[in-house]
């Protein structure tokens, strides 16, 4: 009985562990951390970026995600994909206007209707500020050039 267990938890393992690189090569994964370490909850609670604590993880689809709090974590885990960021975390504003993958600063962001948008920001670049002037067309846009990107990678 024992072994039928084993074996059962080792194909899991090994269906789960099979599922993730997909989501890595998709997702922006600055030394592989979801949104570079900042807590996802946190976004949507405080309505700012708050580093999250090494020591405080969770995996959710073989990403690694760090937490300010127990409490956020227990949060993120109840419903993940509420706090999953547009576009695997790449710049909102890239995707929509040219359909790139573009790092992004997590400090800048913008929460519309729930979900989080990350922008790239250096160099006098914040296109925070571009994606405001044209957010629907931009995110029309954006969708429809995240979903090729997700077909291309199924292929």
């Amino acid at each position: 009985m024992r072994l039928l267990i084993l074996s059962s938890l080792v194909l899991i393992s090994f269906h789960a562990f099979a599922q993730q690189p997909g989501m890595v090569n998709n997702w922006n994964l600055p030394k592989n951390i979801a949104l570079a370490g900042y807590d996802a909850v946190a976004y949507h609670r405080d309505q700012k970026a708050v580093k999250g604590d090494p020591r405080i993880i969770a995996i959710h689809k073989g990403v690694k995600w760090l937490f300010r709090s127990e409490d956020n974590k227990a949060v993120f885990l109840k419903n993940p994909s509420v706090y999953e960021p547009a576009y695997g975390g790449w710049c909102a504003y890239a995707m929509g206007a040219t359909g790139e993958k573009v790092e992004v600063d997590p400090a800048t962001f913008s929460l519309i209707n729930g979900r989080l948008y990350l922008f790239y920001n250096k160099y006098f670049n914040n296109t925070l500020k571009s994606w405001n002037k044209d957010p629907k067309n931009l995110q029309r846009k954006a969708d429809m050039n995240w979903q090729k990107i997700i077909q291309s990678t199924k292929n």
